[in-house]
């Protein structure tokens, strides 16, 4: 520290300032842990402050009562008349920002997969505000949106005014992400690993110590503002039969199908609300009133649903309980996403696990006689990890919220059944899912970007050798005795593009010296774009499985060729680049 005060002694103004302290991060990795360390600290806060201000908003729907999915029974005029109120004031707050033509904000995951870490704090701190309206006037979604999204923006924001290098960014930016979960969860592995397998989207050993840092800083900030709950005490099982663990396997697998049914279950609900209510700003208030009404019923439905979870983790419901408060749940979550609220699943897939696991152990009671306390602590992890990903961030949440580490392998079983599953019949996550909704191709943090700047046009090669379709093979023979190239491209009358030749062709003896070149070549008019990216281009030689393709522009004019053996071998030296910027090989430098 010392060294940094000199340092910064020597610089007078804060433009010197930050390139100095710029200097420092650059050169010697443990400032990037300082970053770290400011980066979870400030996520902490933002933990506390988000959470302090929805509990003070809960008191509209429950006046001296925070905590609203614990209610035993709610004012009907009041859940039907707070989510609708706050629907509306959310639906002109879309209005307001639609007409200013404000963009989409980005997420930390679509920000590091495609934008190098970049995001916007003040689209983040509107993402935020929408969060908290959301849950504060008791829509069934969780507060995770905002907390991620506030806490990776200060990371981003970080690294972006230091002006650090594009891994140091989305590092921080995972950092964020990291002390928003770990704090708000009061699980400090469970962050850090939530940015490693979602955000990030690698595990590298030199990140462990950024990544953890700002989790448990963030953490430490929780804890001194008060703002965590207190530990569960359940009964937990000391030992679990062998023939157990084929069971938790189905329910790993049942959970799997409901979560997938949950993700569908939402798009179809934007579906159906963009249909049948044309304007924008009254969707929300309409999904208020349904989850109002839903709240009429179980008041269980309301917000993220934390505290239900709990007393369902002390006192189980019994099965037909379990089914019912199940329903409600996924269809107030359902309703709250597809009119536009503001929100998450993680919080709220938490709690319809521990239902799943209450109802499945009622239902193979006849067959065994398992733990509830295990068949909802499995269910919660199995359930959370089909929804929200990451099957070893649920495996260490749910164990850290728990403390039932003697569980740890009935839980790894469930989620990572839960895992496989998920992926061979869906594929996604709810994150990605909506990704794949707007027709993003992203599946984790992991970064894509620079295969979207690496186009066809930049790697092309653009010195031809070129014959008039028509010519002979004799001709081509005469026209390149000495120096045969290995592609020669055709042209038609009008100089458009006619087909791609290897020379090797025309050397055979096999082929007729007064046949034309136009007869050896494929008619499929299979070509590329300069502007495609490199991810297309490995999907067109795949495709075609030739060798190199012609690039043309959209007049059909030649620019240019691309060989496949090129294009890996670029594609090969930008994922070693940036498995060497994740592996964190220059903080060394």
């Amino acid at each position: 520290m010392t060294a940094l005060l000199e340092h910064l002694r020597s610089h007078k103004t804060p433009a010197r300032w930050l390139a100095a302290l710029r200097a420092l991060v650059r050169t010697d990795s443990l400032w990037l842990l300082v970053l770290a360390a400011i980066t979870g600290v400030l996520a902490g806060l933002a933990v506390s402050l988000i959470t302090f201000t929805t509990l003070l908003a809960h008191n509209l729907l429950a006046p001296g009562y925070k905590r609203l999915s614990g209610l035993e029974h709610v004012a009907p005029w009041r859940a039907l008349l707070v989510p609708a109120i706050g629907g509306l004031l959310l639906g002109l707050w879309h209005y307001i920002l639609q007409r200013h033509n404000r963009h989409r904000p980005v997420d930390p995951i679509e920000a590091n997969a495609l934008h190098g870490g970049r995001m916007s704090l003040r689209d983040s701190l509107i993402v935020t505000g929408q969060t908290i309206l959301s849950n504060g006037c008791g829509i069934s979604l969780g507060l995770e949106a905002g907390f991620t999204q506030i806490g990776a923006a200060f990371g981003s924001r970080i690294g972006r005014n230091l002006r650090m290098h594009r891994a140091d960014v989305r590092l921080l930016v995972g950092c964020g992400a990291a002390g928003a979960i770990g704090g708000a969860f009061d699980a400090p592995l469970a962050g850090a690993f939530y940015a490693f397998e979602l955000i990030i989207g690698s595990y590298a050993f030199p990140l462990l110590a950024p990544v953890a840092c700002a989790s448990l800083c963030a953490l430490a900030v929780v804890h001194l503002t008060g703002e965590t709950l207190p530990a569960i005490t359940m009964t937990i099982p000391q030992d679990i039969p062998a023939l157990a663990y084929p069971l938790l396997a189905v329910l790993g697998g049942i959970s799997a199908l409901i979560g997938v049914a949950l993700m569908k279950s939402a798009a179809y609900a934007e579906q159906i609300f963009a249909v049948c209510i044309k304007p924008l700003w009254l969707r929300p208030m309409v999904g208020g009133l349904l989850v109002g009404g839903l709240a009429i019923i179980s008041p269980t439905v309301l917000s993220s649903g934390h505290i239900a979870m709990r007393a369902g983790l002390v006192s189980p419901p019994l099965l037909w309980a379990a089914m019912g408060l199940l329903l409600l749940k996924a269809a107030a979550s359902t309703l709250s996403i597809g009119s536009g609220f503001r929100g998450g699943l993680f919080f709220a897939s938490l709690y319809l696990g521990v239902l799943t696991g209450a109802a499945f152990a009622s239902v193979v009671a006849p067959v065994m006689d398992l733990s509830l306390g295990l068949c909802m602590i499995a269910g919660m992890c199995a359930l959370a990890t089909a929804i929200i990903g990451g099957p070893l961030t649920m495996i260490l949440l749910t164990l850290e919220t728990t403390h039932s580490a003697n569980l740890t392998a009935a839980v790894a079983l469930t989620a990572l059944v839960a895992s496989f599953t998920v992926k061979r019949i869906f594929g996604y996550s709810f994150a990605t899912w909506r990704f794949h909704l707007r027709g993003e191709n992203i599946r984790s943090g992991v970064d894509v970007g620079w295969m979207r700047t690496l186009t066809v046009g930049r790697m092309m090669r653009t010195e031809l050798d070129t014959l008039a379709a028509d010519t002979t093979v004799a001709t081509a023979r005469t026209n390149f005795a000495g120096r045969m190239p290995r592609y020669i491209v055709l042209h038609n009358d009008q100089n458009h593009y006619a087909g791609l030749l290897e020379s090797n062709l025309i050397q055979s003896i096999t082929i007729a010296p007064d046949q034309p070149l136009s007869a050896l070549v494929e008619h499929d008019g299979e070509v590329l774009s300069p502007d495609f990216s490199i991810g297309h281009a490995v999907a067109a030689f795949e495709r075609t499985t030739r060798p190199a393709l012609a690039v043309t522009d959209r007049e059909g004019h030649v620019l240019g060729i691309l060989s496949e053996r090129y294009v890996l071998r670029r594609y090969a030296e930008e994922l070693e680049r940036t498995r060497r910027e994740l592996a964190g090989e220059k903080h060394g430098k």
